[in-house]
């Protein structure tokens, strides 16, 4: 039975390949190379819940350009934490979209959001898996300070009301 599984997945995106091939491929934009320069590796300074630590971040841009792929690791409130996630422009939804996956959970987390030119800020949304199961609000910001520094916030919204959950400083490490 998984083989026939197996097989039909990889026959619905082969005929999906086919359809796109007809189509016109989404090549990347002045947003992608914007996601582009955030590429490198960043050493982290994290906080939350009134503790401190550390982390690294490795950025790469892939396939064909269109996603910013990051990998993560520190700690966060005292645990080892790791996560991985994905970043892209989608010029059909004329939004940025993005998964984020993490060793404090085994749900994902989808956004999607904005990026300002005028205050350097990219702001997305999407619902966060809580412990309990249910989801909360999560605003996340990403503030450019310059070419090697970004300050990213993590909010969540409950009742009406925000609270922030994590504060990321990324300074760029020197190659």
């Amino acid at each position: 039975m998984r083989r026939i599984l197996v097989t039909t997945t990889a026959l619905g995106v082969l005929a999906l390949a086919a359809q796109l091939t007809a189509q016109e491929v989404v090549k990347p934009g002045p947003q992608h190379d914007m996601l582009k320069a955030w590429q490198g590796t960043w050493d982290t300074s994290i906080k939350t819940g009134g503790e401190s630590s550390k982390g690294t971040s490795v950025c790469k841009i892939g396939l064909n350009g269109l996603w910013l792929f990051e990998s993560f690791k520190g700690e966060v409130a005292g645990m080892p934490y790791e996560g991985r996630g994905a970043t892209s422009y989608d010029p059909a939804k004329k939004k940025f979209v993005g998964v984020w996956m993490d060793s404090m959970s085994a749900s994902v987390m989808l956004s999607a959001g904005t990026y300002d030119k005028a205050t350097k800020t990219m702001t997305m949304v999407g619902d966060m898996p809580a412990p309990d199961g249910k989801t909360v609000k999560a605003i996340m910001t990403t503030v450019v300070k310059d070419a090697d520094t970004k300050v990213f916030t993590l909010k969540g919204s409950a009742d009406g009301k925000e609270f922030e959950m994590i504060q990321v400083t990324y300074k760029r490490r020197a190659k």
